[in-house]
């Protein structure tokens, strides 16, 4: 184990039956609050992929989208939920475990052929990183890659990203 994997590790809580039964919840908020931490997982996504613009999913995916963006000089571009984003916007609907969900991003938040690279903080079943690639692609961007601070491997959400290069820092 690498020594940043260490730092990432001792710095996320699992917390029991969040956000209900059964479910054990990654919360990275300890991370985030540590500015040595946080710098060095900025600095490891930054230097991931060369990019025009990095994507951050909504909602803790901004919390590291955004700097990675700044410290790339890359542009950044939310995807939100559905109904969030003020103008013209391409939408893509996905399933969960318990129900389904829509995110957006806006039609004219990719140039013709600007790479693009999605991070989010949990890989888990890929259904949300799926919809932000397919959205990404149809909006005109091509996904130089996707990454995130923490992969839940017995979740294979990796799967259901064939032909995407999946970074992750951290593999649980």
């Amino acid at each position: 184990m690498t020594e940043l994997s260490t730092m990432i590790l001792e710095r996320i809580r699992d917390v029991p039956d969040y956000p209900r039964p059964g479910v054990v919840f990654k919360d990275i908020t300890p991370l985030l609050a540590d500015p040595v931490a946080m710098a060095a997982v900025v600095e490891e996504l930054a230097g991931t992929l060369q990019a025009d613009k990095i994507v951050g999913i909504e909602a803790r995916g901004f919390i590291l989208a955004a700097p990675v963006a700044y410290r790339a000089g890359a542009g950044f571009v939310p995807v939100r939920k559905k109904g969030k984003l003020p103008a013209a916007t391409l939408e893509e609907s996905y399933d969960l475990e318990y129900g389904s969900a829509t995110i957006e991003v806006h039609r004219d938040a990719f140039a013709p052929g600007d790479r693009v690279l999605i991070v989010d903080d949990v890989l888990a079943t890929g259904g949300t990183a799926k919809a932000a690639v397919e959205l990404v692609e149809r909006a005109g961007g091509e996904v130089a890659g996707f990454a995130v601070l923490m992969e839940l491997a017995f979740l294979k959400g990796r799967e259901r990203l064939a032909g995407v290069d999946v970074r992750s820092l951290v593999t649980v």
